[in-house]
């Protein structure tokens, strides 16, 4: 059977008899490999046979290096180049680096740098691909061997992240057929998770010593110790960020900043009027309709998010006295960013915390149920993730978090809630004044068909929601179960399945990242 190449490689070099031991040793490793030694040569084999990576000598008589690559550029645009040089000084590199050459070698070289070099650049992304491979099918048994176990919030926090990386890095390797693998371990664990939820919640909420950091906690716990140290803080919530999510931009800051990460869970239902507002109060909706019942009567939960900068300020009074400056912003559109980046100056010029709320990536999530064009374009968590990161990587929040790392103002940067990809239609049975959302509902008389498909409570202090009136119940969804009503079931079975919804229980949802970024 012929041995099968590796690739094709052209070296260029005008001293090419000189390196027959370098040809030699390639070429043994299973590489073709033409020689020749000056630029005219080598542009004509590129117009004749297409190659996969050109090692192209710096200092040539006749056509220097650096115009033999231009002209290799017009040729192929997308053919690695190695520049190989005698020279050690910096402007070579970085004048190669600038024209972006793929790698850069400086003479002497041994046959064994070289190789090293091509195999990268040819055979990197195979043989990262089958690392993963391996990796994964090692750590699979192992977490396969944990499902049932007995966990901790800590360990499902942590194993949680796990998932997350691993999907990340399937991905990218292009495993796809591993995914398949993970996703049924997700499967398993989500369920396992929600039982854990609603076996602890109630006590998490009403005082029990051992339990997460919860959204109430954010700013006791993260925010005010780094404040009391600095005396300056930028605070960024991302609405409705998952934790994968997090992840792809965390190499868009990690590019700036030093970056400490944590993870906290949401409380309960997921979804900003709750989560943010405990967030910014840090108290839970019993307190928060104590001190302000007014609010909380309102009509319509959109309305119970209008007074976050009341209650951040509270306490934030609360926590550093009463004379410190307390900033609060809202983000929706592109002109809110344009002008919450003009006011951060003065901000920015006395001791202070400022506080500003991103809304795109909810208003992605829930517009993609009523777009068919976001549908298409976000069709699932991969391409939320995608979508994500682009809108991230021209945003103004990290125009603002680049301008805070510049002055060296920490930067706390976490979200409200995250969102799951809902699959499983659960029938509820609600009367005309139960709540209108698909995975979490209120209401006097409410009830679902299976009660395996939902968290249900019919006593508020359990939520440490304000007292309701008699007979009211509360639903929320666990794993990927939305609420569809028995007289609307294919209407909302086909609008709704494949949703990314929030509100209810799952690691996606309620698993969140906190992080500090502080200037290197």
């Amino acid at each position: 059977m012929p041995k099968v190449e590796k690739g094709r490689l052209l070296w260029v070099d005008d001293e090419i008899d000189l390196l027959r031991p370098h040809l030699l040793f390639v070429q043994g490793r299973g590489y073709h490999v033409d020689a020749v030694a000056n630029g005219d040569d080598a542009l004509e084999l590129l117009r004749l046979h297409p190659y996969d990576l050109v090692l192209l000598d710096e200092q040539m008589p006749g056509r220097s290096g650096m115009e033999v690559f231009d002209e290799l550029r017009r040729l192929d645009p997308l053919v690695p180049v190695v520049m190989v040089t005698k020279s050690e000084e910096d402007h070579t590199m970085t004048e190669a680096i600038g024209r972006r050459v793929a790698d850069y070698l400086v003479k002497p070289t041994s046959p064994r740098q070289v190789l090293s070099v091509v195999t990268r650049l040819l055979e990197g992304s195979s043989i990262r691909q089958q690392h993963v491979a391996r990796e994964f099918a090692s750590r699979f048994r192992e977490l396969n061997a944990l499902n049932g176990a007995d966990r901790d919030w800590r360990d499902w926090a942590q194993d949680y992240s796990e998932f997350v990386d691993w999907e990340m890095r399937l991905r990218e390797a292009g495993e796809t057929g591993l995914l398949s693998s993970l996703e049924t371990l997700l499967d398993d664990f989500r369920r396992e998770f929600c039982k854990f939820v609603v076996k602890n919640y109630g006590g998490w909420v009403n005082g029990a010593a051992e339990r997460p950091p919860l959204s109430v906690d954010i700013v006791p716990q993260f925010l005010d110790p780094v404040l009391s140290r600095d005396k300056h803080v930028l605070f960024v919530i991302i609405d409705c960020l998952r934790l994968d999510q997090w992840r792809a931009i965390l190499p868009l800051l990690a590019a700036h900043a030093e970056v400490e990460e944590g993870l906290y869970y949401s409380i309960l239902p997921s979804a900003t009027p709750y989560a943010r507002n405990a967030i910014f109060s840090g108290w839970f909706p019993d307190d928060i309709a104590k001190e302000y019942p007014g609010w909380w009567e309102r009509e319509g939960e959109g309305s119970l998010n209008g007074f976050e900068d009341a209650l951040f300020q509270r306490q934030i009074r609360r926590l550093a006295g009463p004379d410190l400056p307390v900033h609060y912003e809202k983000v929706f559109t592109a002109n809110d960013g344009e002008q919450a980046l003009h006011r951060l100056p003065n901000y920015f010029a006395q001791p202070g915390v400022t506080a500003l709320v991103f809304n795109f990536v909810d208003l992605l999530t829930h517009g993609r149920s009523e777009s068919a064009v976001l549908l298409e374009v976000a069709r699932d968590k991969e391409a939320l993730r995608a979508l994500s990161r682009q809108w991230f990587e021209r945003s103004h929040a990290l125009t603002a978090i680049k301008e805070a790392i510049r002055q060296k103002i920490p930067v706390l940067l976490t979200t409200d809630h995250g969102s799951i990809h809902c699959h499983q239609p659960a029938t509820v049975y609600a009367r005309r004044d139960a709540t209108q959302n698909l995975r979490y509902k209120f209401g006097d008389g409410l009830r679902v068909q299976d009660p395996s498909t939902a968290y249900s409570v019919n006593d508020e202090k359990t939520l440490r929601f304000p007292v309701g009136i008699s007979g009211m119940n509360y639903v929320m969804g666990v794993e990927d179960y939305f609420f569809v009503y028995p007289t609307k079931l294919r209407e909302y079975q086909a609008r709704y399945r494949g949703s990314f919804l929030h509100g209810g229980i799952s690691p996606e949802e309620m698993i969140l990242p906190v992080a500090l970024l502080t200037a290197r």
